[in-house]
């Protein structure tokens, strides 16, 4: 599912709350190997994927983590720009 943000950039929908350590890292990381350029991937995740920042930064990405009312997180992810 896409969405369109405020700025014109389309963002990826992925859920992966309930499910158990590896799959939400494996699950994101493949979303992201096919995420477009001018693309995000908005992610819900039940915890905070603190493990996940530090290959975001190492690849390039950016993020925004947003704690949720009900307890979960959200996730914005996209490409940053090429030093």
């Amino acid at each position: 599912m896409s969405a369109l943000l405020e700025d014109g950039a389309s963002a990826r929908l992925l859920d992966v709350g309930g499910l158990e350590a590896p799959e939400p890292m494996v699950r994101i990381l493949e979303a992201l190997d096919r995420l477009s350029d001018d693309e995000r991937l908005r992610v819900l995740i039940d915890r905070e994927p603190v493990p996940l920042y530090r290959i975001l930064l190492r690849n390039g990405y950016q993020y925004r983590t947003t704690p949720q009312d009900d307890q979960r997180y959200e996730v914005m992810i996209w490409l940053g720009p090429i030093a």
